[in-house]
């Protein structure tokens, strides 16, 4: 646990995506059993909610928007980050 501002997606793959907790890790959950499935160390936290959306190429991405700061006094930063989904 840890404090968190922003919130997650699911899809209907039953992956659940959240980067909001103030340590930058963005994670990929399994719905049905709550596993991580994959964590990366963003350079500050994604205070904001992945989105999700279907490249040209016909695959699947969620991208997060990486800033930190605010009330929380995280690090901050001023990226997109996008991930290809396998």
């Amino acid at each position: 646990g840890s404090p968190m501002s922003g919130g997650a997606i699911s899809t209907a793959g039953n992956l659940i995506f959240i980067g909001a907790s103030t340590d930058g890790v963005f994670r990929a959950i399994d719905a049905r059993n709550g596993k991580i499935l994959r964590s990366e160390q963003l350079k500050a936290p994604a205070h904001s909610i992945p989105s999700t959306y279907m490249g040209k190429d016909g695959k699947q991405y969620v991208a997060i928007t990486v800033g930190g700061g605010g009330f929380l006094r995280s690090p901050q930063s001023d990226e997109v980050v996008a991930f290809r989904l396998p």
